[in-house]
């Protein structure tokens, strides 16, 4: 006779899932909204739509965290790749004006730790707690083979809610108006497979004092950094004409998604100075400088537009709620074929 077999002999311990699911339960519990109708564990999760919104629209997105998990593996931290995660689709429906509602995120491994496990998915609560957006549930999944020993895989996706008559969509953008930009807080998720490239050929001292009390490794793995609640602030009083997310393809390539046709902006680049994790990268990596810029947020997290009565009001709005704010340059118009975004 054959040895009876389990799904457990199988390589997915169901025991372990539901740990999990009882270890995220108090960290979840501290995200929620007024909207959410249910206790995290449903087939499905229930939100209303606030009765705040006379004509609401949703806006959604999804992302995942990129090639910087690699870093998380290979240094053994777990507790800010959700930050990352969350940050990612919350500051993507963020520039279209959608304050965030909820969160889901999906967990793959090949064998459940339930301790890295819990320390990821703190991160997300915590992103969401920083964001303001609930995290509503999720989806874990063992499958043994798919993924390499100790390695995992995480995506995730956001809702939010505006009116319809406040979305921001840069169609009012014209020539003129200012372009400010909001800090990061390092690279973010992006451009990992070319910092760990140069990290490779470098082979720095990574625990070495680096930058402000950080060492190197604290620079690179840091975060990326929430925008929503200082950005929703600003909006009670300010328009915002248009706003962009610098994710992968920097400055140059994010910023004319929200610009017209006819127009382009005109970025200065003495305006700020580029932080000294971009400039060690660039250094160790002998990286071109518009390479730089079409690769990384290069100290830039978040790109606002506007007009230029309100420019200096929303500058200092902006560093009364704790952000780092810089006048890049100005919109112009377009002549011919020129690309939409040019840093000078």
């Amino acid at each position: 006779m054959k040895q009876p077999l389990s799904y457990r002999d199988a390589g997915v311990d169901i025991a372990a899932g539901d740990q999990l699911v009882e270890n995220i339960k108090p960290f979840a519990k501290r995200t929620m909204r007024p909207e959410v109708l249910g206790d995290l564990g449903g087939f499905g999760a229930l939100v209303e739509i606030s009765r705040k919104y006379r004509n609401p629209v949703l806006v959604s997105g999804t992302d995942g965290v990129g090639t910087k998990l690699k870093l998380a593996f290979a240094w053994d931290k777990h507790d800010t790749v959700g930050i990352d995660l969350v940050a990612m689709s919350v500051n993507d429906i963020l520039v279209q004006g959608a304050e965030p509602l909820f969160f889901l995120d999906y967990f793959a491994c090949g064998k459940l730790d339930v301790a890295r496990a819990t320390d990821v998915i703190k991160g997300i609560a915590a992103g969401c707690e920083q964001s303001g957006c609930a995290l509503i549930g999720g989806e874990t999944a063992e499958m043994p083979g798919m993924y390499p020993e100790g390695e995992y895989d995480l995506a995730g996706f956001a809702v939010g809610v505006v009116e319809k008559d406040q979305v921001i969509n840069g169609r009012n953008i014209a020539a003129g108006d200012v372009v400010l930009g909001l800090a990061s807080d390092g690279a973010h998720a992006n451009g990992y497979s070319l910092i760990r490239k140069i990290l490779d050929r470098a082979k720095p001292d990574l625990d070495a004092p680096f930058d402000g009390g950080k060492t190197l490794r604290e620079a690179v793995i840091a975060p990326t950094r929430l925008y929503a609640k200082p950005v929703l602030q600003v909006l009670k009083k300010f328009e915002i004409k248009g706003m962009a997310h610098i994710t992968g393809g920097g400055i140059t390539e994010n910023l004319p998604r929200v610009l017209p046709e006819n127009l382009m902006a005109q970025i200065d680049a003495a305006a700020w100075e580029m932080p000294k994790l971009f400039q060690w990268l660039q250094q160790q990596g002998q990286v071109d400088t518009q390479e730089m810029y079409r690769t990384f947020n290069c100290g830039i997290g978040l790109i606002a537009v506007v007009s230029p009565e309100v420019a200096e009001q929303v500058a200092a709005l902006f560093a009364e709620l704790g952000e780092t704010v810089y006048r890049l340059g100005a919109i112009r118009e377009r002549n011919g074929s020129e690309h939409q975004t040019q840093i000078v």
